[in-house]
């Protein structure tokens, strides 16, 4: 099949996390390059964007969740219908890590595969001096344990923004080949920087 042949292809990522943690402020760095200090109270916003390229179509949809646990079945119904998940925590808070393990547990109830593309992010990395979560403790129950990709970002600073996102590209159901020229839609991309061990992808979901 010949990739000249106009294809629709559309793809679903939903961010998941506690209250305050940026999921908002990650969404909005990655979408418009921006960030808003002041915290607001999301209930649930899709963000939707469509991009052509090597004569696709291409639609990515970012679901924006509230931190609060008030709206199960809006959630449920988020996980259901979802491609790929980022799990967001903040660095200076355990309690929003206790939230991403009981996120992860039901995101595996929701799509009964234990397999399911998730990232796992711990946000809010400038703020170093209030740190109380050890990277490398998170680092190995999050890629050895849950066999999920783990990385720190900060909407503020704007740190592995963009390689969350890729990450998130990468294991939803998007074509391989369209993920990189997606991502290179921005003049700059940066480069990659602390190169961690292969992780054992052994039954995982990532499109080859």
């Amino acid at each position: 099949m010949s990739f000249e042949v106009k294809e629709k292809t559309e793809v679903r990522l939903v961010f998941l996390g506690a209250a305050g943690v940026g999921k908002t402020a990650l969404i909005q760095r990655f979408l418009k390059d921006t960030f808003e200090p002041k915290h607001r109270r999301t209930v649930e916003e899709l963000h939707r964007k469509e991009y052509e390229m090597g004569g696709a179509k291409v639609t990515v949809n970012i679901m924006d969740t509230s931190g609060s646990y008030s709206f199960p079945a809006m959630r449920k119904l988020s996980i259901q219908n979802s491609d790929a998940f980022a799990l967001v925590y903040a660095v200076d808070d355990p309690e929003s890590l206790e939230a991403v393990k009981s996120l992860r547990r039901e995101i595996l109830e929701v799509k009964e595969d234990k397999y399911t593309p998730i990232v796992v992010i711990g946000n809010k990395i400038d703020r170093r001096d209030d740190l109380q979560l050890s990277s490398k403790e998170v680092l190995s129950t999050v890629e050895l344990d849950w066999n999920h990709r783990f990385l720190e970002s900060s909407a503020k600073d704007n740190v592995n923004v963009l390689e969350a996102f890729r990450e998130l590209l990468q294991q939803s159901n998007l074509p391989s080949w369209l993920s990189p020229a997606l991502l290179r839609r921005r003049e700059t991309f940066p480069k990659e920087s602390n190169k961690r061990p292969p992780m054992n992808k052994t039954n995982s979901c990532l499109i080859a």
